[in-house]
């Protein structure tokens, strides 16, 4: 079947409305389509030609014809419904493919599911209402494949702006469900709008994506496809025409200038949807349009001025519109002017932060800065800011400074003059208690300082709180506390001059005493060096020892608990402990863990190294190793891999074939350990060894009566037998028999050998008596022929 083009389909779906001359009216869809496997139904509505009718029987038949004898429709019925079923004014009908879901009224919608690709052609629909009756023609367009949707783009798609596309589908069948999915170069983009549209003017199924194209997605594939759950049915690609205005990009060489020399910018157009109307060129600095320079491609500055940096960009036309290129920063280079220094603030207060700039136009930017103090080069000062974070009295003076770039250097303009203001100088922070000082002890402490401009008008204490001040100057502090912080006072005028901050040097044992692993940064392997630190936050005195317990076991005397190749035997829980003269604290217990791979693996068998045939066996492969295994691979004895990864290899039941040694290979996430091979040997069992002797008998119990057979046709053909000594006949036949019993009596030994060698060693008393009768029949059957001779 040929897939309809979308308007194609459009002028198809339109309604079939149909009215005789005898009033029947029939309405729905012209063509319904589908394709093998799927459903169809086929939405329609009726009208009888007597008003209160109802419907009394409704046919629907296939390659129909009309009987003149008859004078009615025959053909293949697909679906037969008579007044006598039909009961009530809404009813649910099926029979075999065909489900009616109609009524008695006015709707006479049908179902066909599943429809196959032979159902394409005419259907004819018989409405019969009393005497008054009506055949309607139906047309389906069954494919054996799903066909494509189709996809409707607008008149003209721009970049930017938003767009609809519709994807459709003329089928839809209640019970069938289908959807579309959209997709831009393979990544699935999702829609807007989703709609089933079943009636009897329109059947078909729609999808609708807005988004906004870039002007890259020229030339993309959009593609829409049909899915059936998780089964793409068919798929139609189309090629996005996306119109936008020219991409451009401007080239400039070189990019710096000197100061006197020539550029050239060229204006290069990297893509425009459509071409370019013209290739009029237009160029723009800093924004403003340059009017000599119009419709020109390259761009030349003769005699390049320092005015003439700043920003370009050139800009051209399209059918879309105008498109621009990004702004080419155009660099003079020029050594540096004449500097000034500026100050901030100015005047300055001794301790406050100052910053000084060298200020110097300059392209490119001066690289180095020469500074400059009453004279003197300031040293280790090369750069544009010169930062005093704490200023004092000898910063004040004149600055000056020179700026440098690679075209040269600048000269000294003016020089500027730092003012320094100060405040009250040295001051100092002083215990007057007696030391040492232990916790609980009262304590004074006394603020002073040597000079100041303007006098001290107020002290201040650090931190706050700690004491109650006694006169202007004096705090005294009732009870220290161990963890009691450094304590600084502040002269203040017009602002605070702070001390250095005083410690009371409390006397107290060491406190917060803990372990770090100083190495390795994460976890621990064996073999790695490892080292370990006792620390803590404070002791007072200073002196301490440390001392290293493992398990509650003492280890070592030391800050440091050092491992050069530590092995899993050193896992174990460590706790440090910090001693002075005051007393000693011990840390929390601290795990190490060692991780490493696995070792000293085995193969274990169950019940045992020798088991009997038949039976079953268990091979365990024990290891030590942390983290654990967690994959474990078997080898035989010729190194060929089991394929079997669990960590008992379990073999059932046995066969002797199973006899030889196993090894097994444990893995975890550091490493890979073997195991020496274990030998498993299996017997035969009694029956085993029965049936092989058994055997062995039979063969030879044949050979001995084929011979004896042979010698009675030979005599019967040769006449009676003389007395005479044998021939020499007799005696080639004596010849030939001989190593024929031999080798049955040799059989047997090969037997009793093999079977001695494959393990049955429990059962060699029942093996050599069995032996021993079964060539004893063998000689005597040797003699029996030797005399029969």
């Amino acid at each position: 079947m040929c897939v309809p083009c979308p308007w194609l389909l459009l002028i198809l779906g339109h309604v079939a409305s149909f009215r005789s001359a005898t009033g029947w009216s029939v309405e729905h869809p012209q063509t319904l389509f589908a394709w093998e496997g799927a459903c169809i139904q086929i939405p329609c509505k009726y009208k009888v030609p007597k008003p209160r009718s109802r419907l009394d029987s409704i046919l629907l038949f296939q390659n129909y014809t009309f009987d003149n004898t008859t004078r009615d429709f025959t053909g293949k019925v697909l679906y037969n419904n008579t007044k006598a079923s039909i009961e009530t004014e809404l009813y649910f009908s099926q029979q075999d493919r065909v489900t009616f879901l109609g009524n008695r009224s006015n709707n006479c919608t049908l179902k066909i599911d599943p429809i196959h690709a032979n159902d394409s052609g005419k259907l004819g629909l018989r409405l019969i209402s009393g005497t008054d009756k009506w055949m309607e023609h139906i047309h389906l367009n069954v494919s054996e494949r799903p066909f494509q949707p189709y996809i409707q783009l607008p008149s003209e798609i721009r970049e930017s702006q938003r767009v609809s596309l519709t994807c459709g589908l003329n089928f839809t069948c209640f019970g069938y469900d289908i959807s579309l999915r959209w997709s831009l170069d393979g990544s699935e983009v999702s829609p807007v709008t989703s709609s089933i549209t079943s009636s009897v003017e329109n059947v078909y199924t729609e999808s609708k994506l807005t988004f906004q194209p870039k002007w890259t997605d020229h030339g993309k594939s959009m593609m829409c496809q049909v899915w059936h759950f998780s089964q793409v049915l068919s798929e139609r690609t189309v090629r996005l025409d996306v119109k936008y205005t020219p991409k451009l990009q401007i080239t400039v060489n070189p990019t710096e200038v000197k100061e006197g020399n020539s550029v050239t910018m060229t204006c290069q157009v990297n893509s425009s949807n459509p071409s370019l109307s013209t290739k009029k060129v237009s160029w723009f600095k800093d924004g403003s349009f340059l009017k000599e320079q119009q419709e020109q491609e390259e761009l030349t500055l003769h005699s390049v001025t320092k005015d003439m940096r700043g920003k370009y960009q050139c800009r051209a036309s399209n059918n879309i519109g105008q498109g621009q290129s990004k702004e080419v920063a155009l660099t003079v280079l020029y050594p540096p002017e004449p500097s000034k220094v500026h100050i901030y603030p100015s005047p300055a207060e001794e301790g406050q932060s100052v910053e000084l700039i060298c200020d110097s136009l300059a392209s490119p930017r001066a690289t180095n800065y020469t500074w400059y103090h009453n004279g003197e080069m300031v040293p280790g000062a090369s750069h544009e800011k010169l930062q005093i974070s704490n200023v004092s009295l000898w910063h004040a003076g004149k600055y000056s400074c020179l700026a440098e770039n690679r075209l040269g250097c600048g000269k000294i303009e003016q020089e500027a003059e730092l003012d320094v203001h100060y405040v009250p100088k040295a001051v100092t922070t002083v215990i007057q208690s007696v030391t040492p000082i232990r916790e609980g002890d009262s304590v004074t402490l006394d603020c002073r300082y040597n000079s100041s401009n303007p006098e001290v008008t107020k002290y201040e204490w650090s931190p706050q709180g700690s004491g109650s001040e006694v006169t202007p100057g004096v705090l005294r502090i009732q009870k220290a506390t161990w963890d009691s912080p450094p304590i600084k006072c502040a002269a203040c005028n017009y602002k605070c001059s702070w001390s250095f901050p005083v410690s009371l040097n409390v006397h107290y044992a060491p406190r917060a005493v803990k372990i770090l692993k100083v190495s390795p940064a994460s976890e621990i392997h064996a073999g790695q060096h490892v080292l370990l630190q006792c620390d803590f936050s404070g002791s007072f005195p200073t002196e301490v020892r440390f001392f290293w317990k493992k398990n509650g076991n003492l280890v070592q005397e030391g800050r440091y608990l050092n491992f050069s190749s530590i092995s899993p035997e050193d896992s174990g829980n460590y706790n440090c402990m910090v001693r002075n003269s005051i007393g000693e604290t011990s840390s929390q217990a601290w795990s190490l863990q060692v991780l490493y791979a696995p070792r000293r693996l085995r193969v274990s068998i169950s019940p045992g190294d020798s088991v009997m045939e038949g039976k079953k066996a268990t091979l365990s492969c024990e290891s030590d190793a942390h983290p654990p295994v967690f994959k474990y691979i078997w080898f035989d004895a010729n190194d060929q891999d089991l394929h079997f990864s669990g960590q008992k290899l379990r073999l059932e039941p046995l066969r002797v074939q199973h006899t030889g040694s196993y090894r097994c290979q444990g893995i975890n996430e550091l490493g890979t350990g073997k195991s020496p091979p274990s030998t498993l040997t299996v017997y035969y069992s009694p029956e085993t060894i029965g049936k092989r002797v058994a055997l062995g008998l039979g063969f030879c119990l044949a050979i001995c009566i084929l011979a004896i057979w042979g010698m009675k046709i030979q005599k019967k053909l040769e006449g009676p037998v003389s007395q005479k000594a044998p021939s020499p006949r007799d005696a080639t036949i004596w010849r030939w028999m001989t190593p024929l019993v031999m080798l049955s009596c040799a059989f047997q030994r090969v037997t009793r050998t093999a079977l001695e060698v494959q393990g049955a060693q429990q059962h060699r008393v029942l093996l050599q008596t069995t032996m021993t009768q079964s060539l004893t029949r063998c000689y005597r059957s040797g003699i029996w022929v030797t005399m029969r001779m």
